[in-house]
């Protein structure tokens, strides 16, 4: 009997199972330009760097080059979390800081006496979330739909209070690697 037991605890430890979790080998990083903005007269363009299945990190660069659009210059770093079956793809939610560089321009009636006009630049520091959706191709080539919103936490003058609400979003086009 004794030889049975110490026959089996020999055998326990032959057969055990190994306790980490099974991972699968991806491509982890993204380069995207987003189309929409190309359109608008705006570029720009995004990094991103999975870090898991389910998570990632990114900035993206925009910058526009139409005399209409005010934001003239924004860094946008952002981590998302995704819900979808594949690594890093399907629905996702994002969290973002967002350093923007905008015109402002504003009429003064001042009570009908001496009306001035206010023109200037401001840069600013926002905070926001938004969600979007990403699918890719089996060869690497990336669709996203994104929109999000945050606001701009300083320079809330009256004079360009117009610019506290920031929006981010784009049809964007890319390469995983």
């Amino acid at each position: 009997m004794k030889k049975l037991f110490i026959l089996l605890c020999v055998s326990s430890f032959l057969s055990g199972f190994a306790q980490e979790k099974e991972t699968t080998e991806f491509k982890r990083n993204e380069l995207k330009g987003n189309a929409l903005m190309l359109v608008l007269g705006a570029f720009e363009g995004t990094y991103e760097r999975i870090l898991n299945e389910e998570s990632a990190v990114g900035v993206s660069l925009f910058t526009s080059y139409d005399k209409n659009i005010d934001t003239k210059f924004s860094l946008t770093p952002y981590y998302r979390f995704y819900f979808g079956k594949k690594p890093a793809a399907g629905f996702f939610a994002e969290g973002f800081g967002m350093i923007n560089n905008y015109d402002f321009s504003t009429y003064n009636y001042n009570n009908g006496v001496n009306p001035t006009n206010d023109e200037g630049n401001v840069t600013d520091f926002a905070l926001g979330f938004g969600i979007g959706g990403k699918w890719i191709t089996k060869r690497g080539f990336v669709f996203e739909i994104n929109s999000g919103v945050g606001r701009n936490l300083f320079n809330n003058e009256s004079s360009y209070n117009d610019f506290e609400i920031v929006g981010r979003g784009g049809i964007s086009l890319g390469y995983r690697f």
